[in-house]
Protein backbone atom coordinates (compact mmCIF):
# COMPACT_ATOMS: atom_id res chain seq x y z
CA UNK A 1 0.00 0.00 0.00
CA UNK A 2 1.42 3.50 -1.10
CA UNK A 3 0.32 6.84 0.70
CA UNK A 4 -2.01 8.83 -0.94
CA UNK A 5 -0.89 11.83 -0.01
CA UNK A 6 3.09 13.32 0.90
CA UNK A 7 4.20 12.17 4.76
CA UNK A 8 4.55 16.19 5.11
CA UNK A 9 0.79 16.50 3.97
CA UNK A 10 -0.56 14.40 6.39
CA UNK A 11 -1.19 14.17 10.50
CA UNK A 12 -0.45 11.40 12.58
CA UNK A 13 -2.64 10.20 14.96
CA UNK A 14 -1.92 8.46 18.08
CA UNK A 15 -5.80 7.32 19.18
CA UNK A 16 -4.96 6.07 22.59
CA UNK A 17 -1.63 7.21 23.11
CA UNK A 18 -1.22 6.15 26.62
CA UNK A 19 2.06 7.32 27.60
CA UNK A 20 2.91 8.32 24.28
CA UNK A 21 5.53 5.98 22.68
CA UNK A 22 4.09 5.57 19.30
CA UNK A 23 3.46 9.65 18.65
CA UNK A 24 7.29 10.25 19.88
CA UNK A 25 8.47 7.65 17.34
CA UNK A 26 6.24 9.31 14.73
CA UNK A 27 6.69 12.86 15.64
CA UNK A 28 10.73 12.00 14.15
CA UNK A 29 9.44 11.59 10.89
CA UNK A 30 8.37 15.10 8.77
CA UNK A 31 4.59 14.77 9.51
CA UNK A 32 2.49 17.78 8.95
CA UNK A 33 1.70 16.92 12.80
CA UNK A 34 1.61 14.49 15.50
CA UNK A 35 -1.34 14.63 17.93
CA UNK A 36 -1.76 12.29 21.25
CA UNK A 37 -5.42 11.53 22.13
CA UNK A 38 -5.59 9.64 25.37
CA UNK A 39 -8.93 9.81 27.45
CA UNK A 40 -6.91 9.14 30.99
CA UNK A 41 -5.82 12.34 32.67
CA UNK A 42 -2.58 10.20 34.28
CA UNK A 43 -1.92 8.73 31.36
CA UNK A 44 -1.86 12.40 29.33
CA UNK A 45 0.28 13.87 31.90
CA UNK A 46 3.04 10.96 31.71
CA UNK A 47 2.92 11.55 27.99
CA UNK A 48 3.09 15.13 28.17
CA UNK A 49 6.58 14.59 30.39
CA UNK A 50 7.69 11.99 28.02
CA UNK A 51 7.11 14.14 25.13
CA UNK A 52 9.14 17.06 26.98
CA UNK A 53 12.28 14.78 27.37
CA UNK A 54 11.60 13.75 23.49
CA UNK A 55 12.27 17.51 22.58
CA UNK A 56 15.45 18.42 24.87
CA UNK A 57 17.12 15.39 23.12
CA UNK A 58 16.33 17.03 19.94
CA UNK A 59 14.14 14.52 18.66
CA UNK A 60 11.24 15.74 17.57
CA UNK A 61 10.83 17.05 14.05
CA UNK A 62 7.40 17.53 13.66
CA UNK A 63 4.85 19.38 15.69
CA UNK A 64 3.76 17.53 18.65
CA UNK A 65 0.80 17.69 20.77
CA UNK A 66 -1.31 15.42 23.65
CA UNK A 67 -4.70 16.09 23.45
CA UNK A 68 -6.91 14.50 26.82
CA UNK A 69 -10.21 13.77 24.70
CA UNK A 70 -12.47 10.80 24.35
CA UNK A 71 -11.55 9.51 20.39
CA UNK A 72 -14.93 8.45 19.80
CA UNK A 73 -15.62 12.54 20.56
CA UNK A 74 -12.39 14.13 19.17
CA UNK A 75 -12.68 16.68 16.25
CA UNK A 76 -10.76 15.14 13.84
CA UNK A 77 -7.97 17.88 11.85
CA UNK A 78 -8.21 18.97 7.70
CA UNK A 79 -6.36 17.11 5.88
CA UNK A 80 -5.39 13.63 5.78
CA UNK A 81 -4.55 11.81 8.50
CA UNK A 82 -2.96 8.62 9.71
CA UNK A 83 -4.86 6.69 12.54
CA UNK A 84 -2.76 4.18 14.94
CA UNK A 85 -4.13 2.07 17.08
CA UNK A 86 -2.22 -0.13 19.38
CA UNK A 87 -5.61 -2.27 20.42
CA UNK A 88 -7.09 0.45 22.64
CA UNK A 89 -10.32 -0.23 22.99
CA UNK A 90 -12.76 -3.21 23.27
CA UNK A 91 -15.29 -4.54 20.72
CA UNK A 92 -18.00 -1.51 21.39
CA UNK A 93 -15.70 1.34 21.88
CA UNK A 94 -13.88 0.20 18.59
CA UNK A 95 -17.33 0.53 17.10
CA UNK A 96 -18.04 3.65 18.60
CA UNK A 97 -14.75 4.81 17.51
CA UNK A 98 -15.52 3.73 13.81
CA UNK A 99 -18.99 5.19 13.26
CA UNK A 100 -16.62 8.85 14.35
CA UNK A 101 -14.02 7.94 11.80
CA UNK A 102 -16.89 7.79 9.03
CA UNK A 103 -18.69 10.58 10.31
CA UNK A 104 -16.20 13.16 10.52
CA UNK A 105 -14.65 11.36 6.94
CA UNK A 106 -18.00 10.43 5.36
CA UNK A 107 -17.24 13.47 2.10
CA UNK A 108 -13.26 12.87 2.75
CA UNK A 109 -12.40 9.39 0.79
CA UNK A 110 -8.78 8.34 0.91
CA UNK A 111 -8.19 10.93 3.80
CA UNK A 112 -7.88 8.50 6.62
CA UNK A 113 -5.81 5.35 6.86
CA UNK A 114 -6.06 3.42 9.73
CA UNK A 115 -2.49 1.24 11.18
CA UNK A 116 -3.91 -0.93 13.29
CA UNK A 117 -1.82 -3.06 15.60
CA UNK A 118 -1.69 -5.69 18.01
CA UNK A 119 -5.35 -5.89 16.53
CA UNK A 120 -7.59 -7.75 18.48
CA UNK A 121 -11.14 -6.14 17.70
CA UNK A 122 -10.30 -7.17 13.73
CA UNK A 123 -13.30 -8.57 13.87
CA UNK A 124 -15.16 -5.73 14.13
CA UNK A 125 -13.23 -4.20 11.43
CA UNK A 126 -13.97 -7.85 9.32
CA UNK A 127 -17.88 -7.73 10.04
CA UNK A 128 -18.63 -4.24 8.46
CA UNK A 129 -16.90 -5.36 5.44
CA UNK A 130 -20.18 -7.07 4.34
CA UNK A 131 -22.29 -3.91 4.80
CA UNK A 132 -23.29 -2.11 1.52
CA UNK A 133 -22.40 1.38 3.08
CA UNK A 134 -18.97 0.05 4.32
CA UNK A 135 -15.85 2.19 3.06
CA UNK A 136 -12.60 0.92 5.03
CA UNK A 137 -10.70 -1.43 2.22
CA UNK A 138 -8.26 -3.55 4.10
CA UNK A 139 -4.36 -3.64 2.17
CA UNK A 140 -2.49 -5.37 4.72
CA UNK A 141 -3.39 -8.21 7.65
CA UNK A 142 -0.29 -9.93 8.97
CA UNK A 143 2.38 -10.48 11.69
CA UNK A 144 4.85 -7.73 11.60
CA UNK A 145 7.83 -8.52 13.62
CA UNK A 146 8.56 -6.62 16.47
CA UNK A 147 12.06 -4.68 17.16
CA UNK A 148 14.53 -5.39 19.89
CA UNK A 149 13.55 -2.13 21.31
CA UNK A 150 9.93 -3.51 21.32
CA UNK A 151 11.47 -6.67 22.88
CA UNK A 152 13.13 -4.82 25.89
CA UNK A 153 10.07 -2.40 26.55
CA UNK A 154 7.61 -5.91 26.89
CA UNK A 155 10.62 -7.90 28.75
CA UNK A 156 10.18 -4.22 31.49
CA UNK A 157 6.25 -4.37 31.31
CA UNK A 158 6.24 -8.44 31.59
CA UNK A 159 8.63 -8.25 34.62
CA UNK A 160 5.81 -5.71 36.62
CA UNK A 161 3.27 -7.99 35.67
CA UNK A 162 1.69 -9.65 38.20
CA UNK A 163 0.54 -13.62 37.67
CA UNK A 164 1.69 -13.30 33.47
CA UNK A 165 -1.18 -11.19 33.05
CA UNK A 166 0.94 -10.00 29.83
CA UNK A 167 2.06 -12.02 27.11
CA UNK A 168 4.90 -11.18 24.57
CA UNK A 169 5.68 -12.59 21.17
CA UNK A 170 8.35 -11.91 18.42
CA UNK A 171 5.71 -10.20 16.54
CA UNK A 172 2.68 -8.31 16.63
CA UNK A 173 -0.66 -8.88 14.58
CA UNK A 174 -1.18 -5.59 12.34
CA UNK A 175 -3.68 -4.59 9.44
CA UNK A 176 -3.95 -1.36 7.48
CA UNK A 177 -7.14 -0.38 6.35
CA UNK A 178 -7.80 2.80 4.34
CA UNK A 179 -11.46 4.67 4.08
CA UNK A 180 -12.87 5.32 1.08
CA UNK A 181 -16.16 7.29 1.87
CA UNK A 182 -19.26 6.79 2.85
CA UNK A 183 -21.01 5.86 6.23
CA UNK A 184 -21.00 3.30 8.79
CA UNK A 185 -24.48 1.07 9.15
CA UNK A 186 -25.60 1.82 12.97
Amino acid sequence: IRPVHPIEKTTFLDIGAGMGRALLLASEMPFRAVIGVEMHPALARIARRNLTVWRKEGRAQAPVRIVQADATSFVFPAGPCVGFLFNPFGAVVMRRFLRHVAQSFQHRPGEFDLLYVNNEQEGVLERQMYSRRWRFVRYFQGQVRRSRADARADHEILSNQPDGEYASADYEDCSIWRWQGGTLER
